[in-house]
């Protein structure tokens, strides 16, 4: 497989050289500075491009090109702002990149309710607790209508997680929360977030599907024209938050959305720690069936709470609840396939990672150390070898 690995640009705290020494010969990002609805200019690509080759690597993936909100919920904007999408997907396909990441996640990415868990061997995990989350959108959101979405004892659980919380740990449950995507800088403020999540009133899960299919109508010939292959990431927690449809979430999901534009260039990025927070999604069976249209793999394991299963935290790769060793023996085999073919290797990244070693003494992202992504990538490096060497 084509190790890849997740960089920020410039302002990223793992440098390009020593992402060179971990490993991985191809880089993932994007150009988070410039706003969602503006076409990235070919200068910055190019320049950024040249920044990678120059540290030896290779811009193997882009992830993201963010969706403004308005194509999301067919707003007024929304063709302007498809416009511009698509002049970034022809630019980035002149550039020789082709493999390009997005989600149609509403007005949220992927959501933990902390991004700092303690781990018994002293290092710390992303974690979403289904019940703190409960309890934001009752009482510190206060979202309207919001009780109707769950159920008697969860509100009492919530209620209950609620009074527990002194007001500092109130305040970092809400910013954990509303922090905004992985790649972007800034997040919502509480009345931003009411804001954005009304804005998708009436539309529902029907409705998110639609603006999804009219959306790929028009970018997928583009990215075909390109020779981009287009690849949607799967909802992160992969159920409804916030009285918000969730359209990419299991089998049935991904394979509406690959048959809504019948194309190779409709694919998707298949992340085991999305999909596999959902105990009734079997990852090896979803990878065999739709592996002819995986273009990118996020490989990371959860461990559901045993307790209450909507609740999760991030594992070690080679741990949790995902059956990583099934999922690879399959992509292996799609990706032999794929280069008997005359096909390239299939990137894939070891997504999200343990705060261990050194990197809490680096201000990087949540979810985006050195050291913990780095004992991923080891290990998943040599799961591959071993598979490859028992066949």
């Amino acid at each position: 497989m084509e190790y890849t690995w997740r960089w920020f640009g410039p302002p990223d705290p793992v440098t390009l050289a020593e992402i060179r020494q971990t490993g991985a010969t191809g880089i993932v990002t994007a150009l988070h500075e410039i706003d969602n609805d503006t076409a990235w200019p070919v200068d910055a690509i190019e320049a950024r491009k040249a920044a990678i080759e120059e540290a030896g690597l290779r811009w193997s993936v882009v992830e993201s090109i963010p969706l403004t909100e308005a194509i999301r919920t067919g707003g007024p904007d929304r063709d302007a702002d498809i416009d511009a999408w698509a002049s970034t997907l022809r630019r980035l396909g002149a550039a020789g990149v082709q493999t390009v990441a997005y989600n149609f996640m509403p007005v949220a990415d992927w959501t933990r309710t902390e991004l700092a868990r303690p781990l018994p061997h002293g290092g710390t995990a992303l974690a979403f607790d289904y019940i703190a989350c409960a309890a934001f959108d009752l009482f510190i959101l206060e979202r309207p209508g919001a009780a109707n979405d769950y159920d008697p004892a969860d509100r009492a659980a919530a209620q209950a997680h609620f009074d527990a919380l002194d007001e500092p740990a109130r305040q970092r449950l809400a910013d954990n929360i509303t922090a905004g995507l992985p790649g972007a800088d800034a997040g919502y403020d509480l009345a931003g977030f009411r804001q954005a999540i009304a804005a998708y009133r009436g539309i529902g899960h029907a409705g998110l599907r639609e603006n999804l299919r009219y959306f790929l109508e028009r970018v997928v010939p583009v990215a075909e024209a390109a020779g981009v292959r287009l690849a949607i990431h799967p909802d992160d927690p992969p159920r409804p938050l916030f009285g918000l449809p969730r359209i990419v979430s299991c089998a049935d999901d991904a394979r509406w959305i690959l048959d809504a534009v019948d194309s190779p260039a409709n694919g998707l990025t298949f992340c085991t720690g999305s999909y596999g927070a959902a105990a009734d999604n079997d990852l090896v069976a979803m990878v065999r069936a739709l592996a002819a249209r995986i273009h990118f793999v996020h490989l990371r394991s959860v461990a559901r709470d045993l307790v209450e299963p909507r609740s999760f935290a991030e594992a070690e790769h080679l741990g949790g609840d995902a059956d990583m060793a099934g999922v690879m023996a399959v992509l292996l085999d799609e990706e032999d396939r794929r280069q008997a073919a005359g096909g390239a290797l299939l990137p894939m990244r070891a997504d999200h990672g343990h705060h261990v070693l050194g990197d809490a003494a680096r201000a990087t992202r949540a979810g985006y150390p050195l050291y913990g992504r780095l004992r991923g990538l080891a290990e998943l490096r040599g799961l591959e070898q071993g598979l490859r060497y028992a066949r």
